[in-house]
C-alpha cells in the first residue's frame, strides 16, 4: 500500500478528530487493507454511543471517501 494513501488517510482523520472529541470521543486508524477498506476504531463516549454508525457513514466515510480517492469503505472495528 502506499504511503502516501496512509497520511492522507491520517489527515482525514485528524480534521474529523476535533468533532469526536467535542463529545468526549476519538477515533483511530486501525488498518487499510490492500483492497483499500480503512478500518478504524471509536473510543470514548463514540464507542458507546448509539449514533456512531450513522456517524460512521455521514461523518468518517463521507469526508474519507471524499478526501482519499480509492477507498472502497470505512468499517468499525473494536
Amino acid at each position: 500500500m502506499n504511503s502516501n494513501i496512509r497520511e492522507e488517510i491520517l489527515k482525514a482523520l485528524d480534521a474529523i478528530r476535533p468533532f469526536l472529541q467535542s463529545d468526549n470521543g476519538d477515533i483511530e486508524l486501525v488498518e487499510i487493507t490492500e483492497d483499500l477498506i480503512v478500518k478504524v476504531r471509536f473510543k470514548g463516549a463514540c464507542d458507546i454511543c448509539p449514533m456512531s454508525q450513522m456517524t460512521l457513514r455521514a461523518g468518517v466515510e463521507k469526508s474519507l471517501l471524499k478526501y482519499v480517492p480509492g477507498i472502497r469503505r470505512v468499517e468499525a472495528v473494536s
